[in-house]
């Protein structure tokens, strides 16, 4: 049996790579989830078959208790899935992300409590004291609760996040001298770590695992909401490590190797993420872009110039070349459909339509992308940051729908600018920029955009998708 065991897990390790690797391109992604989803119900199933339930002296209230925590999770997310909008997607990631955490974490939880009993029964056999370390071992001890603290922190870290995503928490209150009070609560836990280690004290591990929930709280406050995409990404790698370690600790290989696949891809794109914004994962943590904490930019010169929706589309339709740049209020106003109505008539009149993407567009990686396949735009016509940004020179409109600073032009000139340095894409460099926006705010972060102000910059008011749907009838009058 664990042979059969041990073999499927090698097998489901196998297909997690295998649909990972799809999941790099936007063609094959959807059947690499699948993939993925079919090797983790494999993997569900031969866990029934491991000694510790089918062997036990409660293996009938083992597998009840198991079935009915699939029911119950496996309802939930299926009918969630089902009907959370796009718009909400980036809230259920760092949920779900914090879920993994958290698993983690009672995994770790459940292991500590198990140990201090048989340390205590030790003791009480051998009238010597015994520590968790010598009834774990030292490698399983140390994975356990270093598993304990990333789990942990991710979880709590994860739920501020989707607060913060959901508008619940929409501007950090941060304590006075919030860094500070951060770097006293890690060294606490740290100490209580290592207190768990050469003891076994039952009331050390409740105060071990609540300064963690408040580490993760507190560490994710500081943070901005320009930042969140960064922060689910290495909240995902730090969920992946913590199960891996916790994997080890229970010596299932299909829970390490899964956690290291999460964990090592997780921190490349939480890598490549801060790399996008030239900036490094401890400036998104300690920068604060976004929250009170911050300061904009250096107030913007001039006024903004309103153009009607009618001209806007004329100007359009007469363009040689359009470069789209959407953005998190595109989402919010589901207009990605009427959009690619709008290219498609565009298409019609001989103008060349692309789609500009930033690495950190919207409120999670891919967020952009996912929301324009949806809509059925072709992946030749989406391009990266890195392959479209010289050929705004040589265009001539550039509508910005729902996007602030990832079009910014101050991370090139004003170095005050909490965004000085991160890449951008250039529409500044259009002839003519049109941005649709709901109002004459700073946008997401709270950073003033000179774009809105330039000479050839003109505002197009109101909701995404109704100024979207305004631009398709001034083209459309034109034919």
């Amino acid at each position: 049996m664990e042979s059969i065991i041990q073999a499927s897990y090698f097998i489901v390790a196998a297909i997690f790579i295998i649909g990972l690797k799809q999941m790099s391109s936007p063609v094959t992604a959807r059947r690499g989830i699948l993939w993925a989803g079919a090797a983790m119900v494999l993997a569900t199933l031969v866990t029934f078959l491991a000694p510790e339930i089918i062997d036990s002296e409660t293996t009938g209230t083992n597998i009840i208790l198991i079935s009915i925590a699939i029911a119950i999770g496996g309802g939930y997310a299926w009918r969630s899935g089902q009907r959370v909008a796009m718009t909400d997607m980036p809230q259920m990631i760092a949920m779900y992300n914090g879920m993994g955490g958290g698993a983690a974490a009672a995994i770790a939880a459940v292991e500590l409590l198990k140990a201090t009993r048989e340390a205590s029964h030790v003791s009480e056999i051998t009238s010597s004291s015994s520590t968790i370390s010598e009834v774990l071992g030292a490698d399983v001890a140390i994975l356990g609760i270093l598993g304990a603290i990333i789990g942990t922190i991710s979880f709590s870290g994860s739920i501020i996040a989707w607060a913060k995503l959901d508008g619940r928490l929409s501007r950090s209150k941060l304590l006075p001298a919030q860094h500070w009070v951060n770097a006293l609560v890690a060294l606490a836990t740290v100490g209580c770590a290592i207190a768990i280690y050469f003891s076994s004290d039952l009331t050390t591990i409740v105060i071990f695992f609540s300064l963690a929930l408040i580490l993760g709280i507190f560490i994710t406050i500081p943070v901005g909401g320009a930042d969140m995409p960064v922060i689910i990404s290495l909240f995902n790698a730090l969920t992946g490590l913590a199960v891996g370690f916790e994997g080890y600790v229970l010596g299932n290989a299909a829970m390490i190797i899964a956690g290291i696949v999460v964990g090592s891809a997780g921190s490349l794109l939480t890598h490549l993420m801060a790399v996008a914004m030239n900036r490094s994962v401890s400036n998104v943590f300690f920068a604060g872009v976004g929250t009170n904490s911050s300061s904009s930019t250096e107030t913007a010169q001039g006024e903004m110039k309103e153009i009607q929706a009618q001209d806007a589309g004329i100007l359009m339709a007469f363009a040689s070349q359009v470069i789209i740049i959407p953005g998190y209020g595109m989402a919010v106003a589901q207009a990605q459909h009427k959009i690619w109505e709008l290219t498609q008539l565009l298409n019609d009149k001989s103008v060349s339509v692309k789609f500009a993407i930033h690495p950190v567009a919207g409120r999670m990686p891919g967020h952009m992308n996912v929301l324009l396949a949806e809509a059925g735009v072709p992946y030749d016509m989406i391009y990266d940051m890195e392959d479209v940004n010289a050929d705004f020179k040589n265009t001539t409109v550039a509508l910005v729908i729902g996007a602030n600073d990832v079009v910014n032009p101050s991370a090139k000139t004003d170095t005050s600018s909490p965004l000085y340095g991160m890449p951008i894409l250039d529409a500044i460099d259009s002839d003519n920029v049109i941005v649709v926006k709901r109002g004459r705010g700073a946008g997401f972060s709270g950073v003033e955009n000179p774009l809105f102000f330039s000479d050839n910059t003109k505002m197009l008011f109101g909701d995404g998708q109704k100024a979207a749907n305004d631009l398709i009838q001034a083209v459309k009058e034109l034919s």
